[in-house]
C-alpha cells in the first residue's frame, strides 16, 4: 500500500509539472537568453540580431527602445521614426545604415506566435555602445607668466567615447608623463594628467617658453587642438624699484608744492574772498528785505 501510494503521488507531482508548463506557454512566458552587447562607430553600420529560432508567417515582431518612455522602432510591419530612412529589416533583425550617437541605448524584440495552446512570446534584449571620435579639444594656454610661478594648461574634449586620454606637446615634441631631471632644455617640475588633460608646472621657468599644443586620443581616433605660444619671463626687480622711486618722487613734489602755496598764502585769501562774497550777499539780502518791509508799511 506503501508503494502504491508513493508511485500515485509521483504520477501528481509530474501531472502538476506538466500542466505549469503549459500554462507557461499559454499565458505567453519565455525563458529569458544572454543579453547581447552590439558595439558600432559613429557614422558606421550595426546590425541589431533577435535571435529567434524561426520565422513564421504568423509570427508578429516589434523592436523598442527602452528607456525613461518606450518608443517604437519596428511596429506593424514597418519602421518608425527616423530608422525608416536609415535601416532595413534582415528576418528579425535590424540593420542601421548610418548609426548615430543618440541611437545608443536598450532595445528589445518581441516575437510572438501561436502555439499549441495559447500565445507564445520570446523576447531579446540588445544594448547598442555608439564609438565616437574625439573632436578638436578646447586648449587654454596662457600668453604669459612670471618664472617661478604655478602655472596650469588645460585641454579638455566632450565628444569622444569612449573618454579619451590627451597628451601634450611642446614646439611639436611630446611630453612625457615623468620628465627626466637634468634634461637640457627641458623643466622637470612639470606633471601631464593623461585622464584630465592638465599640463601643471609647480615652478615655471624661462626655458617653458613656447607653442603649446594638446591631443585628445581614443579608439576611435585623435584630434589635436592649434598650438598656443606661452612666454615666460623674468620677474623684473629693477624695473619695481625704478617705479616705486618715481612713486616716491612724485608724491614729494607735489607735497612740497602744497606747501609752498600755504606760505604763499594761496589759500588764505581764497578763502577771504569767499568770506568777503558771503557778506555781500548777506548785506544785498537785508537791504531787500528792508525794502520789502518798508514797502508793505506804505
Amino acid at each position: 500500500m506503501a508503494r502504491r501510494s508513493r508511485h500515485r503521488l509521483l504520477l501528481l507531482l509530474l501531472r502538476y509539472l506538466v500542466v505549469a508548463l503549459d500554462y507557461h506557454k499559454a499565458c505567453g512566458f519565455s525563458a529569458p537568453k544572454d543579453h547581447q552587447v552590439v558595439t558600432a562607430i559613429e557614422y558606421q553600420e550595426a546590425i541589431l540580431a533577435c535571435k529567434y529560432p524561426k520565422k513564421a508567417v504568423s509570427s508578429r515582431l516589434e523592436w523598442k527602445k527602452l528607456g525613461r518612455s518606450v518608443s517604437f522602432v519596428y511596429y506593424q510591419q514597418a519602421l518608425q521614426g527616423d530608422f525608416k530612412d536609415r535601416a532595413e529589416m534582415i528576418d528579425f533583425s535590424i540593420r542601421i545604415k548610418n548609426v548615430t550617437r543618440k541611437d545608443a541605448g536598450k532595445y528589445r524584440c518581441e516575437v510572438s506566435a501561436p502555439a499549441e495552446q495559447g500565445q507564445n512570446l520570446e523576447e531579446d534584449t540588445v544594448t547598442l555602445e555608439v564609438l565616437v571620435a574625439p573632436a578638436v579639444p578646447s586648449c587654454e594656454v596662457p600668453n604669459s607668466a612670471l618664472s617661478g610661478t604655478v602655472v596650469e594648461l588645460r585641454c579638455q574634449d566632450k565628444e569622444g567615447n569612449p573618454a579619451p586620454e590627451y597628451t601634450w606637446f611642446k614646439d611639436g615634441i611630446r611630453l612625457l608623463g615623468n620628465p627626466k631631471l637634468g634634461s637640457q632644455g627641458t623643466n622637470s617640475s612639470y606633471t601631464v594628467n593623461t585622464k584630465s588633460g592638465t599640463l601643471q608646472f609647480n615652478t615655471v621657468s624661462k626655458l617653458d617658453s613656447g607653442e603649446y599644443a594638446c591631443e585628445a586620443r581614443n579608439s576611435v581616433g585623435h584630434r589635436r587642438c592649434r598650438g598656443k605660444r606661452m612666454q615666460v619671463d623674468d620677474l623684473n626687480i629693477s624695473g619695481i624699484i625704478a617705479a616705486v622711486v618715481v612713486g616716491a618722487l612724485v608724491i614729494s613734489v607735489c607735497g612740497l608744492g602744497v606747501c609752498y602755496a600755504q606760505r604763499k598764502g594761496y589759500f588764505s585769501k581764497g578763502t577771504s574772498f569767499q568770506k568777503s562774497s558771503s557778506a555781500s550777499k548777506a548785506t544785498t539780502m537785508s537791504e531787500n528785505d528792508f525794502k520789502h518791509t518798508k514797502s508793505f508799511i506804505i
